[in-house]
């Protein structure tokens, strides 16, 4: 069984995405549709937007859905997802790491 825990707002960060979509003919066509969709480009504010500009939620939104869209859609991604293990404890000791 698969399960997919998808980030909310606060999640953007500038540059989100650049990589995704230099190096994936996938992710260059979706971004691509998205800026038609939205009448908009999203990929110039998710690449080259402030983190003020990423704050606004009409840009949050569709920004963070499509990044993670996109990690859904790639099979070659999916395939690679890391796993994680949670080591509890206090506060201050607590970990999410990477297996």
């Amino acid at each position: 069984m698969n399960a997919y825990v998808f980030p909310g707002q606060s999640a953007q960060f500038e540059g989100m995405g650049k990589d995704l979509y230099e190096n994936s003919e996938l992710a260059k066509n979706l971004f691509e549709d998205a800026n038609k969709i939205l009448g908009y480009r999203i990929s110039d504010v998710m690449f080259e937007g402030t983190s003020e500009d990423l704050m606004q939620t009409k840009i949050t939104q569709p920004a963070v859905f499509l990044h993670v869209y996109y990690l859904v859609c790639d099979s070659e991604y999916l395939n690679k997802t890391p796993s994680f293990s949670y080591q509890g404890g206090s506060d201050k000791s607590r970990k999410l790491t990477r297996n």
